[in-house]
């Protein structure tokens, strides 16, 4: 382990060979990618955060080799881009998908850029090393960083991962809003991450720091001192006599003498009249970067540190079950199912790195249960047995959002019961956090929806009471499967098919219609092809592009095998199944579900943002998802680009993207896809206008391109996503809360489609008591209504416990229009670390973590099991392991 304070020249021969290769010129610290059509040539905060965490993944591959795969070398890594998709195939194996990885560096960049965008952020100077406020500057940062810790050890990694992003942003800013690099310093400050030091040689009030400069460009406008600054930015606080200012077209101190300023945050003059350092700056806050995340590693261990990033191509196994009397069957299969997934997958690659269990019966649910460890699982799904209850609805989807909350994104969720939902009025609710989360929730369900005999009920039930469940299977990309007690063991199966690297195959049309087939295209890079359908169904065909057909008939086929389980059939089709078109006829009563699933590397995330062009920090702010009426961009980054159909074809590339209406399939419109960056980063982008999203309500994304052979491509997102009819912007303080506290909130909300008059409605979980200013609200075209809540945590409520706090949006007059819910995050810590959080506190956990948590959501009630090892007594941001640098054009 080597000290923050250690030289680079004692940091091993590797580093001083990788240094030579750090930061190409082509590669701002603006916000993201976005904000290089201001700056081209700029490095931005998004380019430092995933390159560094890409450098100390690989640090992590190097030093922990792979139990049954070939080590990684180092030197295979020299003079190239480092990309995930790269580095998960040579540690976990060819096809290994990097989709979680990178939509866990997305989570922490995204926060990162979002701090020069939120109210309460983008103006703090304490957040962003401004106004000479250093010591207060480190404070915050090093309060984002504990933060970060106590969330990723509660196992709440979203939250942790948008706690680093703040932190991130605070220690890159440093290097471009002060004079470190002016001073000529070639290496990170070393007390910035060392709590326990006072930073030394800081300006004070009374002493000058600047000259004046009236050009763009201001090379030589520092004072001839060796103390440590920083630059002032707009009017507070306001700019002291001789002080500097950051500078550029939008500091409106800038314009008081002395004029100019100093920020580095670009290429361009305009914006950042140091601009010539930038690249010095941006290779200081690179290193540093790379040391934060060393540092997180070491605390959290390497078990931890890749939850905190997802460093795995596994999901996680999640599973919601109804423990009333009538649901032994049900609980049975889903113990079969666990063990027979922990069994095959053990030591592996595709092992889950999380297992969550949420029972629920009536009138409770929960507590739920997650652990990293499978033994523990299996230990506490062994102990749940049906008793009781037997009669109907259940708190169904009480559990179910428990889940939610616990579940890592990008997960599936595996719902067991026979019973109708008690409280459907958290459908809308539960809908928005499955997207928000990007959950596919799959309802296994031993009840048919038309059965009058069975569970004993307390009132007469709707013939649709399971139409919550069909909502939100629509809105997470899941399904509602009917099926049989004497069937439930086989249908189940599926679970341990879905936590594979599955991708949906769109089909034309996406529902059934009677008298016309369904069509669905295979490409190259598509293996393990299943076809599933559940219904009344009486017979159907499957036919290939050679026209070669496959009936019903249980068995193998001239296609491939063919199951059936009561009312669920499943064919997997042959490999290598034929490229082209395939089609598939079902006759049916009532309105049989058809799904194909494959197995591929090659899929994609997408993101939703507004451009910010007319600010300090142009870039993309930002979105969870689209607004009516807003003209907003698409994100799309491709994963598994190194897939080929035949050695030596050219990349599979995208050319345009399909948005259309969720669940009828009718086309909204086409869109063209442009790339952003380097071609082997993924990235794409589409402008989609107004007009195309005018209408609030689910939509799907389809990509459509070619393959390196000239052979059709088609992908569609594993989730829909709504169109809100409004747009609320919701955030709280920039740190973390403390028992005995009324923190501050703020909630805008604006419309860009119609007028809109709406109620707003708030819950907390736990129950903290909340006070607004805003109940109703009436938001004309292009307007904004803010608002301000006060959120009270008692003395009572325990450290390192998280809340949620969500607000929804709902018209006031009856509507097709759906509610627009906020979600947001928040950390309750003791004013003093707990002995775990310590700063010389053991510096590795080597343990799995097991936690439980009470029916609301409320870690503060874990109970982590597990050991700490490690070298006692060493500072917890005091020592870093061997730096690893590459020249990187990020993931």
């Amino acid at each position: 382990m080597l000290s923050a304070e250690a030289p680079l020249s004692h940091q091993g021969p590797s580093v001083l060979l990788l240094l030579q290769l750090l930061l190409s010129p082509t590669s701002a610290f603006f916000p993201n990618i976005w904000s290089l059509l201001a700056a081209p040539g700029s490095v931005t905060h998004q380019d430092l955060t995933e390159e560094a965490a890409l450098n100390v993944t690989l640090q992590l591959f190097l030093e922990q080799p792979p139990p049954d795969r070939p080590p990684l070398r180092l030197e295979d890594y020299l003079g190239r881009t480092l990309l995930a998709d790269d580095l998960f195939a040579a540690y976990f194996g060819p096809a290994s998908p990097s989709r979680r990885f990178r939509a866990a560096l997305g989570e922490v960049s995204r926060a990162n850029a979002a701090q020069d965008f939120l109210p309460t952020s983008r103006n703090d100077p304490d957040l962003h090393f401004d106004a000479e406020r250093l010591s207060q500057g480190r404070t915050r940062l090093m309060g984002a960083l504990q933060e970060t810790l106590v969330a990723a050890r509660a196992l709440d990694h979203t939250l942790a991962r948008q706690r680093l992003g703040a932190a991130l942003h605070a220690l890159q800013d440093f290097y471009s809003h002060s004079n470190w690099v002016e001073l000529g310093e070639q290496q990170p400050y070393p007390h910035l991450l060392w709590p326990r030091q006072e930073l030394w040689s800081l300006a004070q009030v009374g002493n000058p720091t600047c000259t004046d400069c009236e050009e763009l460009s201001c090379p030589g406008n520092l004072l001839g001192f060796t103390l440590l600054t920083s630059g002032y930015f707009g009017t507070h606080p306001p700019k002291p006599p001789g002080k500097c200012s950051h500078g550029g077209h939008f500091d409106q101190s800038s314009s008081q003498p002395p004029r100019g300023g100093i920020n580095k945050d670009s290429t361009s003059p305009g914006f950042s009249p140091h601009h010539m350092l930038h690249l010095q700056a941006a290779k200081l806050a690179l290193l540093a970067s790379i040391q934060a995340f060393t540092l997180l590693r070491s605390r959290l261990g390497d078990s931890g540190f890749s939850r905190l990033l997802d460093i795995t191509p596994a999901s996680s196994l999640s599973f919601v079950l109804d423990t009333t009397g009538s649901m032994g069957e049900e609980i049975n299969a889903a113990k079969i199912q666990a063990r027979h997934i922990m069994e095959q997958r053990q030591g592996g690659p595709m092992e889950p790195s999380h297992y969550i269990l949420v029972p629920f019966h009536d009138p409770g649910f929960g507590p739920v249960f997650t652990t990293s460890d499978p033994d523990s699982f299996w230990q506490q799904l062994n102990e749940i047995h049906a008793l009781g209850g037997g009669d109907e609805p259940e708190m169904c989807l009480s559990a179910l959002e428990l889940a939610l909350l616990h579940t890592p994104p990008l997960s599936d969720i595996f719902v067991f019961t026979d019973a109708s939902p008690k409280d459907a009025f958290l459908t809308n609710r539960v809908e928005s956090l499955s997207q928000e989360r990007r959950c596919r929730v799959t309802f296994l369900v031993t009840e048919d929806p038309s059965r009058v005999q069975g569970r004993a009920r307390r009132e007469i039930l709707s013939p649709v009471r399971f139409e919550p469940y069909e909502a939100v299977a629509l809105a997470s990309g899941g399904e509602v499967i009917f099926t049989k007690d004497q069937h439930i063991r086989d249908v189940a199966a599926i679970v341990g098919e879905s936590m594979a690297a599955l991708v949906t195959l769109p089909l034309e049309p996406p529902v059934i219609v009677p008298g016309k087939p369904l069509v669905f295209s295979v490409d190259g890079l598509l293996q393990k092809v299943t076809v599933r359908m559940h219904g009344e169904i009486s017979s159907f065909w499957i036919k290939n592009p050679a026209g070669v057909f496959q009936s019903q008939e249980e068995g193998v086929g001239p296609l491939g095998h063919t199951h059936r389980f009561g009312q669920f059939w499943m064919v997997t089709l042959t490999d290598p199944p034929q490229r082209g078109t395939w089609e598939i006829q079902v006759t049916a009563e009532g309105t049989p579900r058809v799904r194909v699933q494959a197995q591929t590397s090659l899929d994609f995330l997408f993101h939703f943002g507004i451009p910010m062009e007319d600010g300090p920090h142009p870039g993309l702010y930002p979105l969870t998802q689209p607004v009516a009426g807003l003209q907003t961009q698409l994100l799309v980054e491709v994963t598994g680009l190194g897939s080929r159909g035949n050695p030596g074809d050219s990349p599979p590339q995208f050319s345009h993207v399909i948005l259309r209406r969720v669940p009828e399939g009718a086309k909204l419109g086409q869109v063209p896809l442009e790339p952003l960056g380097p071609p082997e980063r993924g990235l794409l982008t589409a402008s989609l206008p107004p007009t195309l999203l005018s209408t609030p309500g689910p939509l799907s994304l389809e990509l459509i391109g070619q393959d390196g052979g000239g052979q059709g491509l088609h992908r569609i997102a594993p989730q829909p996503c709504t169109v809100a009819p409004v747009l609320l912007e919701f955030s709280g303080p920039p740190g973390f809360l403390t028992p005995g506290s009324k923190a501050p909130l703020s909630l805008r909300i604006a419309s860009f489609s119609v007028p809109q008059d709406l109620d707003i409605r708030i819950s907390v979980n736990p129950s903290f008591a909340l006070t607004s200013n805003l109940s109703r609200v009436r938001v004309g075209l292009n307007e904004s209504a803010w608002g301000r809540l006060w959120l009270e945590v008692p003395d009572s409520a325990a450290p390192d416990s998280v809340v949620m706090v969500t607000v929804t949006a709902l018209g006031q007059e009856v509507s097709l229009m759906p509610p627009t819910h906020a979600f947001l995050r928040l950390l309750v810590l003791a004013l003093a670390p707990g002995p775990q959080d310590q700063l010389s506190a053991p510096a590795y956990s080597s343990g799995p973590v097991v936690t439980t948590a009470t029916p609301v959501f409320h870690p503060s009630t874990l109970v982590t099991q597990g050991r700490a090892g490690g070298k006692a007594g060493s500072p917890w941001w005091g020592t870093v392991g061997g730096v690893l640098l590459l020249s990187l054009a990020a993931c």
